[in-house]
């Protein structure tokens, strides 16, 4: 785990386990943000990692997943877990994908937010 200031806010990242699973999501400042926000991932193109950033303004249950170009569900990074109100941040790691475009969607308490295009390069 490590943190910066690189935003002007104090932001913790964490590297995941061996085996590619996710291991933690840390809220990465205290503040309260006012409205739901996905963050744009970075960088994007990427090879073979990219930080996906997200907000939530109140406690829910929290699901991001990352489809390819054709919908079909790739991967699940978040699943229905329950995360405070704050900023999170995550790296998502794509090195067992194929180069190509993909989608990263945010649902809060089994309601679609937003969903984002990223490119994956290799």
């Amino acid at each position: 785990v490590w943190c910066d200031k690189r935003d002007g806010n104090w932001e913790m990242y964490y590297k995941r386990n061996p085996t590619g699973n996710l291991t933690e999501v840390h809220n990465i400042n205290s503040e309260i943000p006012e409205d739901y926000v996905l963050d744009q991932n970075y960088p994007n193109p990427f090879n073979p990692t990219t930080t996906i950033k997200f907000s939530i303004p109140k406690p829910g249950n929290v699901t991001l997943k990352i489809y390819d170009i054709t919908g079909r569900e790739v991967r699940i990074i978040i699943n229905n877990l329950q995360l405070n109100a704050g900023t999170v941040t995550h790296t998502f790691d794509g090195n067992e994908l194929a180069s190509g475009i993909y989608f990263y969607s945010l649902s809060i308490d089994g309601n679609l937010m937003d969903t984002k295009k990223m490119v994956l390069v290799k």
